[in-house]
């Protein structure tokens, strides 16, 4: 639910419970947000009149006390930020969490971490509300699938919100107007593909297929744009690619389909896991990589080099990534790279001029562009 002038602010407060109220439970029952309900509590300034007095009036209703912790930790850097790592437990999006983590340690902060295998907007968003009240002070969305950028970007956190992101953002919604959508990072996932492609075309391939990877998977949509781009530009036929799940079982069941084409001289698969099952397809029919059938996988993972054959693949850099990402929350948060100067509490203060919600400018981070790691996969097309 968006903030409308003078009526309740819900989208940003989880179901009422059972146990001690909070301040979001204060929030509901004075129809304010849970940052209006922290002014008041911390005396400041930029509250009507009217509004405090119904917030007063729902902290008495609920005898709501706020922990001395909570109150401290309000007026000052926390020095925390909270990660959310939503959706399936993929290569990249686990390891771009793993430089994340390194990247914040690195730079003085601690990480409150949240986990959920499937996107589920009520579970994301209480997720959201837990970190907020543990006084992070800004929370990052790893999560492969854009139902999960989707969600936060419908939450009024009160703090900043980084997102790995590949797709560009959408033109916001009406009621979203004045509310900054989560900042995007991400490694250019159609670059990366039309490497992947214009290789395979230097080559001398013209039928060249794809298996791409789940319909709600940003990364693969992008990877699909960029095969089917470099395709129509030199002229080539850009067929529906083969639909896959980014497991080795989906990219036999591809590898099978693609032994059965006769036309096809080469594949762009869109994850190394896939390419490993095209690969087991094609040595159980007795086809020749790269003799009958050319292929480049995507991600580079570690064994990719120890396929047999050795895969040529597109090389992403997630530890480069989670860095990206923790730069963007220190932009945001207006904290100088090193945390050098200490402020308040000991915990470096911001710079500059605040945005919207406290927030600065946040340097573009979408164009790291991976690598193409030519192996032993690929090669001309037979005559």
């Amino acid at each position: 639910m968006s903030r409308q002038a003078g009526g309740p602010v819900e989208a940003d407060v989880p179901a009422e419970p059972s146990g001690v109220p909070t301040m979001f439970d204060v929030a509901r029952r004075a129809g304010v947000s849970h940052q209006t309900v922290s002014r008041v509590l911390n005396g400041l300034t930029g509250v009507a009149a009217s509004t405090k007095e119904r917030v007063e009036q729902a902290i008495a209703d609920l005898n709501y006390t706020p922990s001395p912790a909570a109150r401290a930790m309000a007026k000052r850097r926390s020095g925390s930020i909270g990660l959310i790592l939503a959706g399936r437990p993929d290569y990249g999006p686990s390891n771009a969490a793993l430089g994340f983590n390194e990247a914040a340690r690195d730079s003085g902060y601690t990480v409150s971490q949240a986990s959920m295998r499937s996107i589920d907007a009520d579970t994301l968003t209480q997720a959201v509300h837990r970190l907020v009240l543990q006084r992070v002070e800004a929370i990052v969305l790893i999560s492969g699938e854009r139902d999960g950028v989707a969600v936060v970007s419908g939450i009024d956190a009160g703090v900043p919100i980084v997102a790995v992101a590949s797709e560009p953002a959408p033109p916001p919604e009406p009621a979203a107007a004045g509310r900054p959508g989560p900042h995007r990072v991400a490694i250019d996932q159609y670059a990366g593909a039309r490497l992947a492609t214009e290789h395979l075309i230097g080559l001398g391939h013209r039928a060249i297929r794809h298996v791409t990877g789940p319909a709600d998977s940003m990364d693969a949509a992008e990877r699909r744009r960029g095969w089917g781009d470099a395709m129509a530009e030199h002229g080539l036929e850009v067929r529906d690619p083969i639909e896959g799940d980014w497991l080795a079982s989906s990219g036999h069941a591809a590898g099978q389909a693609l032994i059965a084409d006769p036309d096809a001289t080469a594949v762009f698969v869109a994850n190394d896991q896939m390419a490993l099952g095209v690969l087991h397809a094609c040595h159980a029919a007795g086809v020749d990589v790269p003799g009958n059938l050319s292929i480049v996988g995507f991600d580079d993972i570690p064994e990719a080099a120890y396929f047999t054959p050795a895969l040529t693949t597109v090389r992403q850099d997630f530890d480069a990534l989670g860095r990206d990402v923790m730069s963007t929350v220190l932009d945001v948060l207006g904290v100088p790279g090193d945390r050098g100067a200490a402020g308040d509490g000991g915990v470096p203060g911001h710079r500059g001029a605040a945005g919207v919600n406290g927030e600065h400018p946040a340097h573009e981070r979408t164009t790291r562009v991976p690598e193409l790691i030519v192996r032993a996969t690929t090669a001309p097309p037979r005559a």
